[in-house]
């Protein structure tokens, strides 16, 4: 028997919904992430779903990124928005609150942690300062 996924082991649909509404909250919330803010419309509602959609088939469940839109392509996806570490470390500060704040069992949110920082640090697309 396979070791539950990253989704199954948040919930789902339902749990994985909330970490990345959260996420987006916090974006919007916080003063100190507002560079990265910024590199956003106005309106989070496709993001807030193109995020979860990705986030399924990542994390174990529902292919659904793939299914609607083709291949992640991350990388050169993010190519047109500036990504140092600045915004970087902005992402991360509310994905890892988002996580804290949702997230009961302390292996399952290290794990998140260093996958998210892993996955955040290879979009940079700007030199380190």
């Amino acid at each position: 028997m396979n070791p539950p996924t990253f989704y199954e082991q948040l919930d789902g649909e339902e749990g994985l919904r909330r970490i990345v509404d959260r996420f987006y909250d916090l974006m919007s919330e916080l003063p100190e992430t507002k560079t990265i803010r910024a590199l956003h419309g106005d309106d989070l509602t496709e993001s807030r779903n193109k995020l979860f959609k990705f986030l399924s088939g990542f994390f174990g469940g529902p292919s659904l990124y793939i299914e609607e839109y083709g291949h992640p392509r991350l990388r050169a996806r993010h190519l047109p928005f500036p990504i140092g570490e600045a915004e970087r470390d902005q992402w991360l500060l509310c994905m890892n609150r988002a996580i804290d704040e949702l997230v009961g069992d302390p292996l399952l949110v290290s794990q998140l942690k260093m996958t998210f920082f892993r996955t955040a640090d290879h979009m940079r697309n700007r030199p380190k300062r």
